[in-house]
């Protein structure tokens, strides 16, 4: 099995849990603060690990004392940091804000992972052959990403794109695209097209992607599902499990490392998202980014506690 290389960011999160997100200029009370390992890249490099892939994550951490503490965090997942470099900076940091519901808002600020180069990923071709899958997402500098995708594609790697938070792309990236994993609000930014509430035109967002290059499109849609079509449209869509929710901090993240490592063991696609989006509802149901993030065995007790009858659950 080849490797899953993570290209993206790394993080340290504080989260703040209040019963109701403000009004402006109203201040809320927390009724708890905690300081946890995050980032996108990190959390879908560990949500795969976890799921049984062979992970390398290729990002940045600063000079303050906060990075090491969050490479000892990552590295516990069996997620080789071999690759992370230390820039001269603070640490990405994430400021969460979670409600009472469970509903989440994100501010960053990049820190180490904007004053990542292109020159510092020119050791990437050696991590890639046709048994490998690239992993970027949106929270590193847009030029490092492009040429995380144009490397793993010369060298043969299938890629795997989650566009969050939303940015322009240029037309030329998306045929350098296998696999888009995406949110609701991604896919409105990169189509505008408005995805009504009974998700009528879902189909017309994921074909509009397909058209633009991409080969394989996954929408998540909340409580509502989730939405995969192919360049053969053929189409799968995933409802969701009802879970008490909790905190929906890495939720997607869990969904698409889970994904993707269930699809490099050659799971097929249906029983891939089933596996991805088992995790993620056990996700949701815990507190935190990396701690929420289930293992295998978590999920297959999951599975095995409830019936394909009731749906298999899609992310936020």
């Amino acid at each position: 099995m080849g490797n899953i290389v993570v290209v993206g960011s790394i993080n340290m999160d504080f989260v703040c849990y209040i019963r109701k997100l403000p009004h402006p200029g109203e201040t809320v009370q927390s009724y708890k603060t905690d300081t946890k390992s995050g980032g996108k890249g990190a959390n879908q490099a560990v949500a795969a690990a976890l799921s049984g892939g062979n992970v390398t994550l290729v990002g940045a951490v600063g000079n303050d004392f906060y990075s090491r503490d969050i490479l000892f965090a990552i590295k516990k997942y069996k997620v080789n940091t071999d690759r992370v470099l230390w820039k001269d900076s603070d640490i990405g940091t994430a400021f969460v804000v979670v409600d009472e519901s469970g509903q989440n808002n994100v501010f960053l600020s990049e820190g180490a992972n904007g004053c990542l180069t292109v020159k510092d990923l020119q050791g990437l071709p050696e991590l890639f052959d046709s048994t490998s899958i690239l992993l970027v997402q949106n929270e590193i500098p847009w030029a490092c990403t492009r040429y995380a995708l144009e490397t793993a594609k010369q060298r043969g790697a299938q890629t795997y794109f989650n566009p969050a938070p939303a940015l322009e792309i240029e037309e030329d990236v998306f045929p350098l695209v296998d696999v888009m994993i995406l949110n609701k609000s991604e896919a409105e930014f990169i189509t505008s097209i408005r995805l009504e509430e009974d998700l009528s035109n879902v189909r017309q967002a994921a074909r509009q992607i397909i058209d633009l290059g991409v080969k394989e499109v996954i929408i998540t849609l909340g409580e509502k599902g989730s939405l995969y079509m192919n360049g053969q449209e053929e189409v799968v869509f995933t409802s969701a499990y009802p879970v008490h929710v909790v905190d929906t901090t890495a939720a997607g993240d869990t969904f698409i490392g889970s994904f993707i490592a269930a699809r490099q063991q050659g799971m097929t696609i249906k029983d891939a998202l089933q596996r991805a989006s088992a995790a993620s509802a056990i996700a949701v149901s815990r507190a935190g980014a990396q701690e929420s993030i289930p293992n295998t065995e978590e999920v297959i007790n999951f599975l095995n506690e409830h019936s394909r009858s009731r749906g298999t659950l899609a992310v936020y």
